[in-house]
């Protein structure tokens, strides 16, 4: 698998939604996924447009994993060594790649969101839903790619 990414990520927050949460337990059963939860129990993922990521070697081995057929969330695998790559929520205009596919170099996550009533330990701050912040970003990125930058 390669992916090109061309611009900078949106923001990287590790959600602690209730999908994924179970997405994560299912997914790590497989054979190559590893750990996509972090310690307190998040998927962090670095968030990208989706008009800035290119799969340029692997495409036709990409597989999808849904909680349910009728699921908006897609879950992509590379199916040549059972390796979640990222999430694909298909009514929006980024893509989040799990933090662990982009290694060492990986930008860092800036928060902790659908936590619900739990705080999670950590630095990192954390939001019972989604915060104004992550919003904002959301729809600057939208904005972005409405105006081709």
């Amino acid at each position: 698998m390669e992916y090109l990414v061309s611009g900078p990520p949106i923001l990287g927050a590790a959600c602690h939604c209730a999908d994924c949460r179970e997405a994560a337990a299912q997914l790590e059963a497989l054979s190559g996924a590893g750990d996509l939860r972090d310690a307190e129990g998040g998927t962090p993922c670095i968030l990208f447009r989706k008009d800035q990521v290119v799969c340029v070697k692997g495409q036709d081995q990409l597989r999808d994993h849904r909680l349910s057929p009728e699921a908006p969330t897609r879950r992509v695998i590379a199916s040549c060594c059972d390796t979640p790559m990222f999430l694909d929520y298909e009514k929006g205009h980024w893509f989040s790649v799990y933090r662990a596919r982009l290694g060492p170099e990986a930008p860092p996550l800036q928060m902790r969101i659908k936590t619900g009533a739990t705080r999670p330990a950590g630095p990192l701050p954390s939001f019972a839903g989604y915060p104004p912040r992550f919003m904002f970003k959301l729809m600057a990125a939208r904005l972005a790619m409405m105006v081709g930058r």
